[in-house]
């Protein structure tokens, strides 16, 4: 996974998105989003994909009582060392 300023993002994106590297996208060095590149042959399955993900953060959130912000942060940290 990599960090990408918003601006580097908005001008590279379409190079960025074709390379399949997960990005962490950042406005003054905080993480505003990101980007991760699923190999789906058709839209059913990415959004089958993406309905997944959403209820295993929903899962963490609920089990680990810590708010988005606070995962962004271990993600980030534990990705940087």
């Amino acid at each position: 996974m990599r960090s990408v300023g918003v601006r580097e993002f908005r001008d590279q994106a379409t190079s960025m998105m074709s390379s399949g590297e997960t990005l962490v996208i950042e406005r003054h060095g905080k993480p505003i989003g990101f980007f991760v590149p699923i190999s789906a042959k058709d839209r059913r399955a990415g959004r089958t994909a993406l309905g997944r993900l959403g209820k295993v953060v929903d899962e963490v959130l609920h089990t680990t009582g810590l708010d988005e912000d606070e995962i962004v942060r271990e993600v980030t940290s534990t990705r940087r060392r």
